[in-house]
């Protein structure tokens, strides 16, 4: 079952934040999804968090917000899935990128990138841990991200720097506004599958029938 998610809101700030042609109709499929795939591939102004090989022949790609509980329901109960079944197996490589709807999500997406540095799998166990989080990082978003990088290993003043890093925020936000504008994101989450964009929710069962055809193709 496909479950609707979260729509597109507006655009962030980190004020407050411590304070708290003449074609085939068949054709043109074709090469709108040629476009949509060299798109979903451009770099962006963040270097990309992945698991799994890069040569795979599927590159599944999940836009998400870190206070979307559908995208905290997807990270419990179907990541792990396609994690056991494709990530761990190296069939596919698996690419998450923060789609911050607001100053909460943004903040949870700058503390995971200054924890992990380029270490993809601290950073989805970062991601991860803020998802199982949720509820805390909405009602108490100061107290649940010093908690989380004092865990991590940063201290204090380590992570209200990485808190007022408007650099960083910038570039969440530019990869934010890149999604919207060109990717066409209308909410979270969001995936693409070999630049297929999949839309909701999908189950376990939904993303194994794409995936196992452009495996054997």
């Amino acid at each position: 079952m496909i479950i609707a998610r979260r729509a597109v809101t507006t655009a962030l700030s980190l004020s407050g934040l411590l304070a708290l042609g003449k074609l085939s109709g068949l054709r043109l499929i074709a090469d709108a999804a040629a476009q949509s795939a060299a798109d979903v591939a451009k770099p962006l102004a963040l270097p990309d968090m992945m698991l799994g090989p890069a040569g795979a022949a599927v590159t599944v790609v999940e836009y998400a917000s870190l206070t979307c509980p559908h995208c905290a329901y997807f990270n419990k109960e179907v990541f792990p899935k396609i994690k056991s079944a494709y990530v761990d197996t190296g069939k596919i490589r698996y690419v998450f990128r923060e789609f911050p709807r607001d100053i909460k999500d943004a903040a949870g997406a700058m503390l995971a990138r200054s924890i992990a540095k380029d270490d993809c799998g601290k950073y989805f166990a970062i991601i991860d841990l803020l998802f199982r989080q949720q509820d805390a990082l909405l009602e108490k978003t100061t107290e649940t991200l010093i908690r989380v990088g004092k865990q991590a290993g940063l201290s204090q003043q380590a992570i209200e720097t990485c808190l007022r890093d408007q650099a960083l925020l910038d570039k969440l936000t530019a990869n934010r506004k890149f999604a919207v504008e060109v990717l066409k994101i209308p909410g979270t989450p969001t995936f693409f599958i070999n630049g297929e964009m999949v839309e909701g929710v999908p189950s376990f069962e939904e993303l194994e029938k794409k995936i196992k055809p452009l495996l054997k193709s």
